[in-house]
């Protein structure tokens, strides 16, 4: 199975029309959403081409790919615009794998939930990256629209063997290999 995993839109429509190239390039059986979709937040500033309405439509055209993980600056009002549903944490078996999917701002790397899991991915900090410590790995899709500390805009991608960060563009920025298993 092939997942795109998108996070930090922000309202971007410019961005958001980014991701239907990027769905059509790599093909994913699955999207998986973690968060922040339409609204900018108070400490940003506004995203190119800032519409959460048209935002909504690009995503609801996606509907029947996506699971989405509420983020910290989404609302039940952005529910009420979007034709999939929002959990605060997505808990599931992907190759394998077991893996724990949230925003970011409750539970990352330096604050663990209590749950098993092989893969712990996570947006919220709009810095893309992916480590391995103590045998579990922790990625970051960055922000597709914001990215922060010199990062690209960019987003993950969970094959049968790898994680991948990449740019909006489709170039392969940091990647590690796992084993699948059963």
């Amino acid at each position: 199975m092939k997942v795109l995993i998108i996070s930090d839109i922000h309202g971007s429509n410019y961005y958001a029309k980014k991701i239907l190239e990027i769905e059509k390039r790599e093909s994913p059986d699955k999207i998986i959403l973690l968060g922040d979709l339409y609204y900018h937040g108070p400490r940003n500033n506004l995203t190119k081409e800032y519409n959460p309405m048209e935002v909504s439509k690009i995503l609801n055209s996606l509907k029947d790919k996506i699971l989405a993980v509420r983020g910290n600056c989404d609302a039940q009002v952005d529910e009420m615009i979007s034709e999939f549903t929002f959990q605060d944490n997505i808990e599931t078996n992907i190759n394998g794998k077991k893996i724990f999917l949230t925003h970011g701002h409750k539970y990352n790397i330096d604050k663990l939930p209590n749950k098993d899991f092989d893969l712990m991915i996570y947006g919220h900090f709009h810095t893309g990256f992916i480590k391995e410590t103590n045998g579990k790995i922790f990625a970051n899709p960055g922000s597709i629209s914001l990215p922060k500390n010199n990062t690209k805009n960019s987003y993950l991608i969970l094959d049968n063997e790898k994680i991948i960060l990449k740019d909006v563009e489709g170039n392969i920025i940091e990647e590690k290999k796992y084993k699948k298993t059963s």
